[in-house]
């Protein structure tokens, strides 16, 4: 017989594929009512994490907005970000000092318009540039030489892509929700020419979508909106899968299998003002998540309603949660579903912290630990600093 808690929550993972750790059985089966109220629970970072920080070298040829992109086993990836992309590609050492910056921005052949997302393939010494304007993936080696390029599918386009295995990337289809074409927004393609190996299929009755528009009528401008949570999440060497439309997440596994891995109720079919359910960081004890409410006001450019909810495997409960980190003394919380890089093996997830809000933390005293210790070598021009989270090393 199933466990029954005030949640009927379920959450099935294959033992395989799941790297060390605490792993959940086929009876830990939950489903999460996203109507419902939960009681409040407080966490510190530390205690169920390890964290590490890495101040970036500031250097004329190595100024960086730093936008995490790829972590590899001795780099890490960070690009700037802004509305005209300049194309800046970063590459640093895991302590942090700049190792080469690559620039193949243009409108040659061999050349990016926009630079959204980088992977980076180190087993195949390659990095893969994602430039959405022109839906294409441009592929060069790890020194900035072009070696080939390929389109997106016809009619997608990819907003985010991550290595799945030496052949093949896993991409999220960024344009579904937008039109009513129903099709499937997650694929793995080719990284030799951008075929489609597999279109993950996630069953579900009719589509649903998380974007809002609005018409301004008196100017003809059309407006749009939608939440800016993650739909495919790194777990383990496996991905979650969060269909909007589908009233359960899903596992995916290397082998191209799909299992559930979470329910929500009611039935997103089911409700008027829609309420969808996202994954967030991932550990062997907690499963970090949020709910997010499909109202948006656009002369407010407010809304998307969000409540963070955590389910303890150990006390088979659902919390409303928040998270702190310990190194700073006013209860600076974490966040653990955006604004977070979520990443696929030891480390959990990584988070930048910018260099002006760390000086002004430490001028008032607030800091503590090796993050204070960094923080008192700064000025507030300089590149932000890294927070790497990793999963605890058992004793």
């Amino acid at each position: 017989m199933k466990k029954t808690i005030t949640i009927s929550a379920i959450i099935l993972l294959a033992t395989a594929g799941c790297a060390g750790g605490s792993k959940p059985s086929a009876d830990d089966f939950i489903t999460v009512d996203v109507t419902a109220s939960y009681p409040k629970k407080e966490l510190i970072l530390q205690d169920f994490m390890d964290v590490e920080y890495i101040p970036l070298e500031t250097k004329d040829e190595f100024i960086t907005m730093a936008y995490i992109q790829s972590i590899g086993k001795d780099v890490i990836v960070v690009r700037n970000r802004n509305r005209s992309s300049d194309g800046d590609i970063f590459f640093f050492d895991k302590n942090g000092k700049g190792l080469k910056k690559i620039n193949r921005k243009g409108q040659g052949g061999e050349e990016y318009t926009f630079l959204l997302w980088v992977a980076l393939d180190e087993d195949n010494g390659e990095l893969f540039v994602d430039d959405h304007y022109i839906r294409k993936l441009f592929v060069y080696d790890l020194d900035g030489n072009f070696k080939r390029n390929f389109g997106h599918k016809e009619g997608v386009y990819y907003d985010k892509i991550y290595n799945f295995d030496r052949e093949n990337l896993i991409c999220h289809d960024g344009n579904r929700g937008f039109g009513n074409e129903e099709r499937n927004i997650f694929l793995i393609i080719s990284k030799q020419d951008g075929s489609v190996t597999k279109e993950i299929q996630i069953p579900y009755e009719e589509q649903q979508s998380t974007v809002l528009k609005s018409i301004d009528e008196a100017q003809g401008i059309g407006y749009s909106a939608r939440p800016d949570n993650n739909e495919l999440i790194p777990y383990r060497g496996n991905w979650i899968l969060a269909e909007p439309s589908s009233d359960t997440l899903y596992l995916l596994q290397p082998d191209y299998s799909i299992i559930p891995f979470m329910a929500r109720t009611p039935s997103i079919q089911s409700m008027d003002t829609k309420v969808f359910l996202f994954p967030g960081v991932l550990t062997d004890r907690y499963y970090f998540m949020q709910t997010v409410k499909k109202e948006y006001d656009f002369a407010t450019d407010r809304g998307f309603q969000k409540t963070n909810l955590i389910y303890d495997r150990q006390e088979e409960t659902i919390f409303e949660y928040v998270v702190y980190n310990d190194d700073f003394s006013d209860k600076r919380p974490v966040n653990m579903v955006d604004e977070v890089y979520m990443m696929n093996n030891e480390i959990v997830f990584i988070k930048k912290m910018e260099a002006h809000d760390l000086v002004e933390a430490y001028e008032k005293g607030e800091l503590k630990g090796r993050l204070k210790e960094i923080a008192a070598t700064l000025d507030e021009e300089d590149n932000p600093v890294i927070m790497l989270v990793k999963h605890r090393k058992q004793q």
